[in-house]
């Protein structure tokens, strides 16, 4: 069985997500950070605790999985969840993945405080989307063509009144859906490229090993176990689309023939199942830890 273990970024976190969390993990992020995580749709509002959250649920699973003796073969994180593919792959600590995450969000933040955002739109090609970008563009509300999901699901960066521009210039030429995400920053756009050079130099003074498994960088889709590659994309995939789509098609090449999403979230599973739709899954957030580890007992023999 070779298995790969996918972990979402923002976009689906919900309040009370943190309930099973170990709780030392959660103190551990106020003892390192100084911040106190609040699990509600209130504190969902801030993108600092919407990623130290995340991280940390997926950290837990991570954990949860590997005390049942389960390892994966290849790691894929969407955007945030690069640090906890990374922390899955045995490339960073769980306490240098925190502090790491912190800052991340925080020059996020801090960069785009308000007024720029994400849109997906779903039932038009990349080419088809990068037109409406391109004859909408304004160099005053700044929108770019971001990550490609599937084949007909894309994302744009950028500022919100020229985000919903292009998204209804999508609808307009039959876009199956377009709409706002729930992502306060323009991520994986050149407006980012100030972030991700912080990041970068912060990253120098973080010991990062060579990764366990096979690692797919969001910056170029491509499969690595090289950690001068692993760095790159940890400092440096803010500023570039995530290429989720070419990242699954590698899998498939890999012999994939099962895959565990870590949560929040069931998204990256459906948009596998689309691509192959014999590939057994599980999505961690709506199954309890033993009838996942009933199915990946039951796949392995």
């Amino acid at each position: 069985m070779k298995t790969l273990w996918m972990f979402p970024g923002q976009g689906s976190q919900r309040q009370g997500m943190l309930t099973k969390v170990d709780p030392l993990l959660k103190k551990k992020v106020t003892e390192l950070t100084g911040i106190e995580l609040q699990d509600t749709n209130q504190g969902y509002q801030d993108s600092v605790q919407i990623q130290l959250s995340i991280l940390i649920l997926q950290m837990d699973q991570v954990a949860k999985l590997k005390a049942l003796s389960w390892q994966p073969n290849l790691v894929a994180g969407h955007s945030l969840g690069v640090f906890a593919a990374a922390y899955a792959a045995g490339v960073i600590s769980q306490e240098d993945a925190i502090k790491t995450v912190a800052l991340r969000a925080k020059l996020m933040q801090n960069a785009y405080p308000h007024d720029y955002g994400m849109g997906v739109i779903v039932g038009l090609l990349r080419k088809e989307v990068t037109q409406i970008v391109d004859d909408t563009f304004d160099e005053s509300s700044p929108v770019y063509v971001s990550n490609q999901n599937s084949q007909l699901q894309v994302t744009v960066s950028g500022n919100i009144a020229g985000i919903q521009t292009v998204l209804d210039r999508a609808k307009a030429q039959g876009a199956q859906k377009a709409k706002l995400l729930r992502v306060p920053v323009p991520s994986h756009s050149p407006l980012m490229r100030g972030v991700a050079k912080k990041l970068t130099e912060a990253l120098k003074n973080v010991n990062l090993e060579k990764p366990n498994c096979i690692y797919l960088a969001d910056y170029n889709g491509h499969a690595s176990k090289n950690i001068k590659n692993v760095t790159y994309d940890l400092g440096n995939n803010l500023s570039y689309p995530v290429y989720w789509d070419v990242m699954m098609d590698i899998a498939k090449e890999y012999l994939t023939d099962s895959s565990v999403e870590f949560s929040p979230g069931h998204v990256m599973t459906n948009l596998l199942k689309a691509k192959d739709p014999e590939i057994k899954s599980i999505a961690l957030a709506d199954m309890a830890f033993e009838d996942a580890e009933f199915l990946l007992n039951k796949w392995a023999k």
